[in-house]
């Protein structure tokens, strides 16, 4: 608790190299207690139009887009600086986001080596070079795309802001970030952390806070905005591309998710169950790539819905910042009242075998997770993405069944295959449409490896040199001696 003569914490925008306050103040809440932890500045059009021109102009008059060294320092600086608040900023993100502490610090040990990788590929560069005739020469040469807009969720809203912004940095590019107000403390100590940074050059990063919907469409619709990178639901990523489509923007959106964990009767259910359980309950579920579709071969079916029926029945929901938690509250109320809505929904077409939701839970932020039996792959909660701790349990006989079932939603973000066949998870792997399979494992990502998804779970690819490459123009030079004609 805050001591009630010491002033709350007040979180401004970063912008231009200064800070930037607002007229209005919104309060930020702890979901698990509902407590006022502070106040931060609430952006919209013109926090949004100020960060669009201080890009615009960091991109026309420094040495960023051109300078690979500076962007390299800069980007291990703030990798450094993180790094040295790194506790800081675990402690405030369990608090205003309701995560788990050891999934608060999972979130920023992913977004430190991130900010490195990306370090590392500003020095690098690839490109083609040809002698196409004698005397005539032809290469190809990677250039930044200008302005970066990047949308963040409040899910995860360290590391997704870095996923985007550090390549897109890396790349040369410029940026105006629209933060999330469900996590307005913790944007505003990531602030701090890019304001520390000294080899940024103002302009350069500049980030603002929103909780209403003025600024974000600016950055889509801005002509000073040259490419978008926008993370969270299918919904609006449609919306984002249809309005980016108007000027020919170009868009990377990793949008929803239905991810379909496929369990074999040859499968290790002492390793399946405590890995399902976290894959349903990481994050309180609202996570694009939860294992939110559990499709068990028959053989095994019953005993893994046995096992997993208890565990998820055991799960301890408390607050985030107490080591004995389980999983955290959802990120407020009406969230929180939608997922048990939509539980009451399943119960009427399926047969609900851990009834979670509300009840019995000590405040209506908190949800148990859930687990619906479901043979109709067309019923709403087999299709729709819930985003909290509710597991569909399918039963499949066939190899080609479960790869019907898993490809039988709109989504395509990830998948996982359990077996002991060292054949069948390439085999099986080929045919899902999904931009990540793992073998016996679930949520493994690497900075170096690309990442996205398949039909509606988005467009684009984030991490790798992919994940460079969307912020970069490709400049095609031709060279011919003199007289010499192409």
């Amino acid at each position: 608790m805050t001591d009630n003569n010491t002033p709350l914490p007040h979180a401004r925008h970063w912008i231009d190299g200064d800070w930037s306050d607002a007229e209005q103040h919104t309060q930020s809440v702890d979901p698990a207690t509902g407590e006022v932890l502070g106040t931060f500045a609430e952006g919209g059009a013109e926090q949004a139009s100020a960060a669009i021109a201080a890009a615009r102009r960091a991109f026309a008059t420094t040495a960023w887009s051109r300078d690979r060294d500076l962007r390299f320092r800069a980007l291990m600086e703030l990798a450094d600086n993180l790094v040295a608040r790194r506790d800081e900023v675990i402690a405030l993100l369990s608090r205003e986001n309701g995560k788990l502490l050891r999934e608060a610090a999972f979130e920023v040990d992913l977004t430190i080596p991130k900010l490195r990788y990306y370090a590392s590929l500003a020095l690098t560069d690839t490109g083609r070079a040809a002698e196409v005739k004698p005397g005539l020469y032809s290469m190809t040469l990677r250039q930044p795309a200008g302005v970066a807009g990047v949308i963040v969720p409040w899910n995860s809203p360290v590391v997704l802001a870095i996923r985007s912004a550090a390549p897109a940095l890396a790349a040369g590019c410029t940026v105006a970030m629209k933060m999330p107000g469900q996590t307005g403390l913790v944007n505003g100590l990531l602030y701090e952390i890019i304001a520390e940074t000294k080899s940024l050059p103002a302009g350069v990063l500049n980030a603002f806070t929103e909780s209403g919907n003025a600024g974000a469409p600016l950055l889509v619709g801005d002509p000073g905005v040259d490419v978008i990178s926008y993370t969270g639901s299918t919904a609006v990523g449609r919306r984002i591309m249809a309005a980016a489509a108007e000027r020919l923007k170009p868009v990377s959106l990793e949008l929803g998710g239905k991810s379909p964990m496929m369990v074999f009767d040859d499968a290790d259910l002492d390793q399946v169950v405590p890995v399902l359980t976290a894959a349903i309950t990481t994050f309180a579920g609202q996570f694009c790539m939860a294992g939110s579709r559990v499709l068990a071969q028959r053989g095994i079916a019953d005993e893994l819905k046995a096992r997993l029926s208890a565990a998820l029945e055991d799960v301890k929901v408390g607050p985030g910042t107490d080591p004995a938690s389980d999983m955290g509250p959802m990120i407020d109320e009406a969230t929180a009242s939608r997922v048990d809505e939509m539980i009451d929904q399943a119960g009427e077409y399926a047969t609900v075998l851990v009834r979670g939701g509300l009840k019995g839970t000590p405040r209506p932020t908190f949800i148990r997770p859930s687990l619906i039996e479901v043979q109709d792959v067309t019923a709403p909660v087999v299709q729709q993405e819930v985003f909290g701790p509710v597991a569909t349990f399918e039963v499949f006989d066939t190899e080609a069944e479960a790869i019907e079932r898993a490809n039988a939603t709109d989504y395509g973000l990830a998948a996982s295959v359990w077996t002991r066949d060292v054949d069948r998870p390439l085999r099986v792997g080929r045919e899902i449409d999904a931009g990540t399979v793992w073998t016996n494992a679930w949520a493994v990502v690497h900075d170096q490896m690309e990442e996205g998804g398949f039909k509606q779970s988005g467009v684009g690819r984030l991490n790798g040199v992919r994940g460079l490459e969307e912020f970069q123009e490709i400049k095609h030079y031709v060279h011919a001696a003199p007289g010499l004609t192409g």
